[in-house]
């Protein structure tokens, strides 16, 4: 009995890592420019940043360590957008513009993708303006080396443009003049997808040497709502040195001076929301030193992520400095993250996305999805190939414990026997039967060995589905539109022939309803337990995964049903060929 004891806690150890998983797997924007003594640079004045709309330039960034003024109230997007010249962009995946004044990238949004399934609603929007209702950007610029006092385009200066459009095949310039010697140009160019390349370059036509330090940063202002709770990470990211760091809002919020430091060559550093991302990546193999930032204005939160090269750029008499960035703007698509890791060398870029703790399997799974999908056109028929494919490798494992499980649904008779010869006591009974699963070479624990590899499996799927973002608004048939959610049936209104939407514990769909029906269906194919106490809890497993599994993605409760129904023809293939009788 202590091997069905040890079977039962099996289970219960299942479902509670399947219940814990929700809460133990891993779950703006601030205007203070990266400060070189903050970051070990040489000391130099911060540069300012784009006054807030409605306060006519009067708003400048905060130097590190200072409180930023509080936020003018929020204008609509449209009219945050109006209030300066601007270039506008167009690419085939998104479209926005760049302010002049500030030359910031303020303004971005993915045309490609919509804030729900309905093809009619807003695209997704990233980047927004200042005074805005989130304003978020990026922005690229120089600091003056240790001791320099230069006067360095800053969020008030006014950029000139050599055109007024920016598409993958016309990149744009920009040049603005200090009045002191100083000329400064930025190159911005863009792809046919979601990266920026800006080349800063700064021309010395004084007659003194100048030291220079290069800087990017991201600005968020608000803290942003995050979609996946403790299922993955949401916040400042990055990989320093190939280690990836995450830092959660949260902890951001609780540090030490609202700052975290990191040193590293090459690398990159960003934003991350479920599925989009903002990153900065210097050239490749340069020393920089990073930060995420936080700071409070009232009631406002300001997130920064910046980065500062770590040695300062020497300018002769005449004399021309340049450095390249990196500036992704974009939806976090696998593929084409390895594409920009490989063709940008930029260090692990494929990690924006949270595959988890069973990396080794969610990617390899991801790919065989995709794989699968361009064969079969629908990514719930890849699922259902995806796990044939799991059977296949996992065969002679489960034949083994289907096997095992037939020659113990053989042993009932006897079992119960045992049970009413030494059923008042309990240390006799469980030496005969041990003897019996002894003399008959039965294993009562080779049934566990599907649930226990199915456990990873699982995980891996599940994460696959929740983070990435081929599977959202992927549609299957009928009235599953989005594999990536809920089932959105409910029993409990009668699919909807009732009108009446009930609360989120009772949403009870088709498909959970047949996941629970088909494993149902296999708990009877199984040896049932000699204890009474263990076959009721046996029992009402199937009710339990059914409600508890109600809420997770239709995609994985597609494939946990199919899977059940591969493992109950096998299972009774296997009964069948072994003589043992089906019904119970």
């Amino acid at each position: 009995m202590g091997d069905q004891k040890n079977l039962v806690m099996a289970i219960v150890l299942s479902i509670l890592v399947l219940v814990g998983t929700e809460y133990l797997f891993g779950a703006k924007r601030s205007q203070t420019p990266p400060s070189p003594a903050e970051t070990s640079a040489p000391a130099a004045p911060a540069p300012a940043s784009a006054p807030a709309p409605g306060a006519a330039k009067s708003e400048s960034a905060p130097q590190s360590g200072a409180q930023p003024s509080a936020p003018a109230s929020p204008l609509p997007a449209q009219a945050a957008r109006a209030e300066v010249g601007r270039i506008t962009i167009e690419t085939p995946t998104l479209k926005g513009s760049i302010a002049l004044l500030g030359a910031r990238i303020d303004d971005v949004t993915l045309t490609l993708y919509r804030e729900t399934v309905d093809p009619k609603s807003p695209p997704i929007g990233l980047f927004e303006p200042a005074g805005s209702k989130h304003p978020y950007h990026a922005e690229t610029g120089w600091v003056a080396g240790e001791g320099a006092a230069l006067k360095l385009p800053d969020a008030d200066s006014l950029w000139r443009a050599d055109r007024d459009r920016l598409t993958p095949e016309t990149p744009i310039t920009l040049t603005w003049d200090n009045g002191e010697g100083l000329r400064f140009e930025r190159r911005i160019a863009i792809d046919a997808e979601y990266m920026f390349q800006v080349t800063d370059r700064v021309t010395n036509t004084t007659d003194k040497p100048v030291a220079l330090i290069p800087y990017a940063l991201l600005s968020r202002t608000g803290k942003p709502a995050v979609q996946g709770m403790y299922i993955l990470h949401e916040g400042p990211l990055g990989v320093f040195d190939g280690t990836l760091k995450e830092t959660t809002y949260s902890d951001l919020d609780e540090a030490k001076g609202g700052s975290i430091k990191m040193k590293s060559t090459g690398g990159w550093a960003g934003i991350t929301d479920k599925y989009w991302l903002a990153a900065l990546a210097p050239a490749k193999g340069t020393a920089i030193n990073a930060r995420f930032l936080h700071q409070r204005a009232q009631t406002t939160d300001k997130y920064q992520v910046d980065i500062l090269n770590a040695q300062a750029k020497s300018l002769a008499p005449g004399e021309t400095a340049e450095n390249a960035t990196h500036i992704f703007a974009g939806v976090k698509q696998v593929e084409m993250l390895d594409r920009y890791a490989f063709k940008l060398g930029i260090d692990r870029f494929d990690l924006a996305i949270d595959f988890g703790w069973f990396y080794f399997l969610t990617k390899p799974f991801f790919y065989i999805l995709q794989v699968l999908n361009t064969f079969l056109g629908n990514f719930g028929l890849a699922i259902l190939g995806l796990t044939i494919c799991v059977k296949i490798v996992l065969y002679p494992l489960a034949d083994k414990s289907y096997k095992a499980m037939s020659k113990m649904k053989g042993l009932q008779p006897e079992m119960k026997k045992l049970q009413e010869r030494f059923g008042d006591d309990r240390t006799r009974l469980n030496q005969e039967m041990m003897a019996l699963y002894k003399r008959e070479k039965v294993n009562p624990m080779a049934g566990c060995l599907p649930i226990v590899v199915q456990i990873p499996i699982f995980f891996a799927l599940y994460k696959v589905l929740f983070v990435t973002i081929e599977m959202r608004h992927a549609p299957f048939y009928g009235w599953i539109k989005d594999l990536s959610a809920p089932d959105p049936t409910t029993v409990f209104n009668l699919f909807g022939l009732i009108p009446w939407t009930p609360p989120d514990y009772l949403m009870i769909g088709v498909w959970p309803l047949i996941m629970g029906v088909t494993m149902y269906l296999q708990q009877k194919l199984n040896p049932q337990p000699a204890d009474p106490v263990q076959a009721k809890v046996f029992m009402v497993l199937p009710f339990v995964f059914t409600f508890m599994l109600a809420n997770f993605s239709a995609g994985l409760v597609i494939y946990w049903a199919w899977n059940n129904v591969l493992s109950i023809a096998q299972q009774w293939l296997i009964m069948r060929r072994m003589g043992v009788k089906v019904s119970s």
